[in-house]
């Protein structure tokens, strides 16, 4: 209790500050010195956060490389930053999703590499608002934004609502309450760029469960007004029911303004389908999308109302990774923020699937980014490629575009990411423990059904599990520790989007009983 005081009395200094941040006055010329500036930034926090801090474990793999820092800048000089990028991924100055986490040690030709908690924060970065918070019970190192790192997203707001016209649009999000601060800063941010957001919907679970989660949110909405931001108080959607959003985006559009919803993806599809089943009109209405794959079939329900839908990509652990241009129109296909981030992939086989996949490699370019990491991994999947459309954010040097994403090492169902190796522990330890069996005999899937990311649970019989709904409770309660579990247990419910069955669990292609199956890995599967 006394940490989660800490924490939002942080976050209500965090609101204060941003809101008390000089506002940016010319967007593209601050984007545009940061793409002219990538490849000098990337040195420079090389040199001061790895290169002068031998406790680094970047300082290590880079010394085993044989690469000092005056060969990596000859390299970028010479080479360029993406080339240098990959040469050094070869060398092994790379880290895992679950090396990242402190998972498993860091093991570089045969040397374990020490990696204290916290190394690869980025020292720079001082803030008050957390990506995370303590609504899960894991082990996790928060990373606080700073301001600068706030008002600088602000350059993409500015580039992404010319893009689309955003000021033809009354706003509204459907996003989270606390712990996620997601909904809550897109609002200051708003506010701050010219962008208000008129309407926030939230899923909030039962009031018994979450309650201190809705005071808090209340208190730092009203510190934002408290300060001058417009944000709005959330209004709350009742129990699987998303048919108030539809409503309201019904009504700015009989009252002459169509809608722009942001929202992640799966209750995003949830307020099409509503609108499609009440015969409301919503035709007109642009969404803006995130938090997990943009499916085909997922765009085809949201398109059938006449809508359009754009998916961004973002990575709490990285940072902003992309966004789709008012042309990008098929498929999940990003434009990418070349000024925030690098991008270099690697083949390696998949966790739980049969697949090789060609995995994304992250480095951090922005000085105000919360960590400083080197092709670091975050179990995600995709193909990077030139960028054809001749848009805001090509004209502005984003020229590589990354599509077909998917993650093969995590959830992201519902639009909250849960760690594959937190689960996979749950499904072969915790519950073999409290019901019997083994590994092999539970199994969580994630489908796209209902129009929506669901779960499912599926128990063997052979384990002599008479009661789905115990089983159900105790992996709900066992998933509440892990890192994003609360939030996901809360809106999963909320959307009805979980079941338990005592039935033998899915078999891959080749007849492997895998403890989870992803939804991206069994399309990218069924696609080769």
């Amino acid at each position: 209790m006394l940490q989660e005081i800490r924490h939002y009395t942080s976050a209500a200094q965090g609101v204060r500050r941003l809101l008390r941040e000089p506002r940016v006055k010319d967007h593209d010329a601050v984007l545009a010195e940061q793409m002219a500036r990538r490849a000098t930034r990337f040195l420079e926090m090389a040199r001061d956060f790895v290169f002068a801090n031998p406790a680094n474990p970047y300082y290590a793999m880079l010394q085993q490389a044989g690469c000092s820092y005056s060969d990596l800048e000859a390299s970028v000089g010479s080479r360029g930053l993406e080339p240098t990028l990959t040469k050094l991924l070869d060398e092994g100055v790379y880290l895992t999703h679950d090396e990242f986490k402190g998972k498993q040690p860091i093991v570089r030709r045969g040397k374990t590499i020490p990696a204290p908690a916290g190394i690869f924060l980025n020292p720079r970065s001082q803030g008050y608002l957390a990506t995370s918070s303590s609504g899960s019970r894991s082990q996790t190192t928060p990373a606080r934004q700073s301001p600068q790192f706030q008002v600088y997203k602000e350059v993409h707001d500015v580039v992404q609502s010319r893009n689309h016209q955003l000021h033809r649009y009354v706003r509204c999000i459907v996003g989270p309450i606390l712990p996620s601060a997601i909904a809550l800063t897109s609002g200051i941010r708003g506010h701050r760029v010219g962008r208000k957001v008129d309407k926030w919907f939230s899923q909030p679970g039962k009031a018994t469960d979450t309650a201190h989660y809705r005071a808090v949110t209340h208190f730092l909405v009203r510190t934002a007004r408290l300060f001058g931001s417009s944000s709005p108080f959330p209004t709350y959607l009742p129990d699987n029911d998303f048919l108030p959003v539809a409503e309201f985006i019904a009504k700015t559009k009989r009252d002459g303004r169509p809608c722009v919803v942001n929202g992640f993806v799966s209750p995003i599809v949830r307020v099409a389908a509503a609108a499609r089943a009440a015969n409301l009109d919503i035709s007109g209405t642009l969404f803006l999308v995130g938090g997990e794959a943009l499916t085909d079939a997922k765009r085809a329900t949201v398109e059938s109302t006449g809508s359009s839908v754009f998916p961004s990509y973002y990575i709490n652990e990285v940072g902003p990774i992309g966004t789709a241009c008012s042309k990008m129109r098929q498929g999940n296909c990003v434009h990418v923020y070349s000024d925030c981030v690098a991008i270099v992939t690697r083949m390696r086989a998949a966790p739980y699937s049969d697949l090789d996949v060609p995995s994304l490699m992250f480095t951090n370019l922005l000085p105000w980014a919360t960590r400083f990491l080197i092709n670091a991994e975050m179990d995600d999947s995709g193909i990077v490629e030139p960028a054809t459309c001749d848009c805001e954010y090509s004209a502005a040097g984003m020229k590589l575009q990354v599509r077909d994403i998917f993650s093969y090492g995590k959830l992201t169902g519902q639009g909250i990411t849960l760690f594959g190796t937190d689960v996979v522990k749950i499904l072969e330890m915790a519950l073999p423990e409290r019901f019997g069996g083994g590994p092999g005999d539970y199994q969580l899937v994630e489908r796209e059904q209902g129009g929506q990311t669901e779960m499912t649970l599926r128990v063997s019989p052979r384990t002599g599990a008479r009661s789905t709904a115990e089983v159900e409770a105790f992996f709900l309660s066992e998933l509440k520790r892990c890192y994003g579990g609360s939030l996901a247990s809360r809106l999963w419910t909320h959307s009805h989007g979980f079941e338990t069955l005592l039935a033998e669990p899915e078999r891959t292609r080749t007849g492997k009983v895998l403890a989870l199956h992803l939804l991206g890995s069994r399309m990218a599967a069924h696609a080769s």
